[in-house]
């Protein structure tokens, strides 16, 4: 029944998408000049994506490949494998293609809509707000609900499967057959965050920097030949590369907690008398599934009107997914758990939840202009780029504080709430709770994410197709609700990333232990294992600094490119003259394709090449006593990168986030053009591969280190 009830609910969410790209289609497109700019953007993204998507498939057939070579060849058999060598090979990589698969998909749908809703969403903002709030926030709304839908639907399908099949011999030994499925939506979110990001944020530098700050032109100007990658990027960056980041997320926690729910039956079969092994392993999956619905309640309650902020029709709805989720867990902890175990698990289930509205009102102060944050980095622009840059990078820094102790008590009060549940060694599985609570409003929140890109191309498409000016104040304010919520989704992506992260970091211990080797905590004191620590660490740092090099590299292509056509071709600030947009548009695709492959390969496969590496010294140095296994050893990357990319994220997300909203309070107070604000767009400028390329991706590195461990476990002991 509970895998029924799953499916189904999974089935409803994608239906619920179709009705909505059903709603969004029917609205009006506009006057003609709005649609050729709108089919400008169509065509320019889903060329870019069409590239991008081949060379990831390209990449995950080899990755897949090498996959089941280094199980099914590689790998010696272990006596405690759930299932035979070549079970266990053919399984592992075939949820790695459709875990691969499910997340190329769903980013396509998602920015499929989205460039399609922009120009509704100009159209109706003709008319009044509520209709472009609400067409906005719908066609934003696919996206999240093909991702949470999709997640939810390929593990519970893989699940039932591989059940069916007879694979196993029980049930909670399927989970480490398709942990593969995590895995591959991470690889290839890691690549679309990566190259949508360079693809973005390389033309919004190119465009502000000889636009607004060399040629004084406004921004989202027709005379800006970069004007149309920009409003590309916007959509190959925050729709598809995002939705590809929260799809790995809630695909592998569900797996992850899947694990350790196995793990809790086992240590606890006596006390079960009245559930079954199924439900307990299922209940992550039932608990999701409630999400689904609550999101669903809480989009179709959004509306306002043309007096309130649109922001809180927005977190009305929020509020309203939030307390449904938490109605869900509540009938889902209660139901598969017992009556006598069920109370704490649902409070770590509640503490998840005002987990993720913490870091949505903390990601607000650090980067919205109406607090201290940001009013002081645009204080100290007065006296030119050099303080801007100061004033933000302490910002930045300052603002892992709060996060850190908001993750740290959400952890640490899970974990107690399971230890005194009434079953045995249940505090691990009470963070993986919490973590399912902070992911079941993951819907929603994608949603108001997709919204930011949708309402930007808006204003891009008033701007460019010279609507009145009352149109383009209606759109500055979505806009600027949307520079919100695309803020307030990276906080809560970076802080889902986090329990997340611990939850797979357990999940690992648990797996490791399944297949024989005892592995009961890390110990830094192990030189080799100090070594592995450093190694995690370090790849934060240079994986940033690829991914802000290749925007750099990017941009100064696209500035040059930019200079010569104003040179060349007066014609075009005069107005008498169109530019070559797809010029523009070809470099960045070429670029982001390009520079997207060396960081992505290193945070694959670093971690394979240290657990491998690790095992062979263990081996030939006859296990001394302060030897580690290649399985303690990539334990130590895992978990020092892990911390170290979680408050490198927020540095960068929350630095960025402050930059890009002093200088729109500077906007704000019709200083545009002056010397004041020139320099809050040079901090923009260098905040762009902050908050939009390094800093979402490292989202995406934290859990990708943690399923790739996951897959490539049994080749480290």
């Amino acid at each position: 029944m509970e895998l029924l009830l799953i499916l189904g609910i999974s089935i409803l969410g994608l239906l619920f998408a179709v009705y909505l790209i059903r709603d969004v289609l029917r609205r009006d497109t506009g006057s003609e000049a709005m649609q050729e700019i709108s089919n400008a953007i169509k065509a320019g993204a889903e060329a870019f994506l069409k590239r991008q998507n081949m060379t990831i498939i390209y990449l995950s057939i080899a990755l897949g490949a090498l996959i089941y070579i280094l199980y099914a060849f590689v790998r010696t058999p272990n006596p405690h494998d759930p299932a035979t060598t070549s079970d266990l090979a053919l399984w592992t990589t075939i949820s790695f293609l459709f875990g691969a698969a499910c997340s190329v998909a769903a980013g396509y749908m998602g920015m499929w809509t989205s460039i399609r809703t922009n120009i509704r969403t100009a159209s109706a903002a003709t008319k009044g707000m509520n209709g472009a709030l609400q067409t906005a926030l719908r066609g934003g709304a696919v996206s999240g609900f093909f991702v949470v839908a999709m997640s939810l639907l390929g593990v519970a399908g893989l699940f039932a499967l591989i059940d069916w099949m007879g694979i196993v011999t029980e049930p909670s030994k399927i989970p480490l057959l398709i942990v593969g499925y995590g895995f591959g939506a991470s690889f290839v979110a890691l690549f679309a965050q990566l190259g949508g990001g360079i693809y973005t944020k390389a033309a919004d530098v190119g465009a502000d920097l000889v636009g607004k700050v060399e040629a004084g032109i406004p921004e989202d100007d027709p005379r800006n030949p970069a004007v149309i990658a920009d409003l590309v990027g916007d959509n190959v960056g925050d729709c598809a590369g995002r939705g590809a980041d929260l799809f790995e997320s809630t695909a592998a926690e569900n797996i992850g907690a899947m694990i350790l729910a196995a793990g809790l039956f086992k240590a606890n079969a006596d006390f079960f008398t009245g559930q079954t092994l199924l439900g307990v392993l299922l209940f992550p999956l039932v608990a999701r599934a409630f999400g689904i619905i609550a999101s669903i309640v809480g989009i179709l309650a959004v509306k306002t009107n043309d007096q309130e902020d649109p922001m809180n029709a927005l977190n009305r709805g929020f509020y309203v997914t939030a307390v449904l989720a938490m109605v869900g867990f509540y009938i889902a902890s209660r139901w598969l758990l017992g009556d006598e175990y069920y109370f704490n698990f649902f409070l770590a289930g509640v503490i998840g939840v005002l987990t993720s509205l913490a870091f949505v009102f903390l990601t607000q102060y650090y980067t919205e202009y109406k607090y201290r944050p940001v009013k002081s980095i645009a204080e100290q622009s007065k006296t030119g780029p050099a303080t801007n840059i100061i004033a933000g990078i302490a910002v930045g820094m300052e603002s892992t504080g709060y996060p850190v102790l908001v993750i740290s008590a959400a952890l640490i009060s899970a974990y107690f709430l399971g230890e005194h549940s009434g079953l045995k060694d249940a505090g691990l599985f009470g963070t993986a709770v919490a973590t399912m609570g902070m992911l079941g409003t993951a819907a929603y929140i994608l949603a108001m994410d997709t919204f930011g890109p949708i309402t930007d191309n808006a204003g891009g498409i008033v701007e460019m197709s010279r609507q009145p000016e009352e149109i383009r104040r209606k759109t500055d304010r979505l806009d600027a609700v949307g520079n919100t919520t695309k803020a307030l989704t990276k906080g809560y992506a970076v802080g889902s990333a986090a329990l997340a992260a611990f939850l797979l970091f357990s999940a690992y211990f648990d797996e490791v232990r399944n297949y024989g080797f005892s592995l009961t905590h890390i110990d830094l004191s192990k030189p080799a294992v100090f070594v592995g620590a450093m190694l995690g660490a370090m790849l934060v740092f240079i994986f940033s600094s690829l991914a802000i090099k290749a925007v750099g590299r990017a941009a100064y292509a696209v500035i040059n490119n930019v200079r010569d056509q104003f040179k060349n071709n007066p014609g075009i600030m005069q107005g008498t003259s169109k530019p070559d947009y797809g010029q523009c548009v070809d470099i960045v695709t070429r670029a982001a394709l390009k520079e997207m492959i060396l960081p992505g390969l290193l945070v694959v496969f670093m971690p394979i090449v240290v657990g491998i590496l690790f095992k062979w010294v263990f081996q030939v140095s006859g296990s001394p006593e302060h030897g580690a296994s290649g399985a303690e050893v990539v334990g130590g990357l895992l978990m020092v990168g892990t911390i170290t990319g979680i408050l490198v994220a927020l540095f960068l997300n929350n630095g960025g986030g402050a930059w890009d909203n002093a200088k729109k309070y500077v906007e704000v107070e019709s200083q545009k053009g002056t010397e004041w604000h020139k320099a809050t767009v040079v901090g923009d400028t260098v905040g762009d591969p902050f908050k939009d390329t390094a800093g979402p991706s490292l989202h995406v590195l934290i859990k990708l280190l943690s399923t790739i461990t996951l897959v490539m476990a049994p080749l480290f002991i």
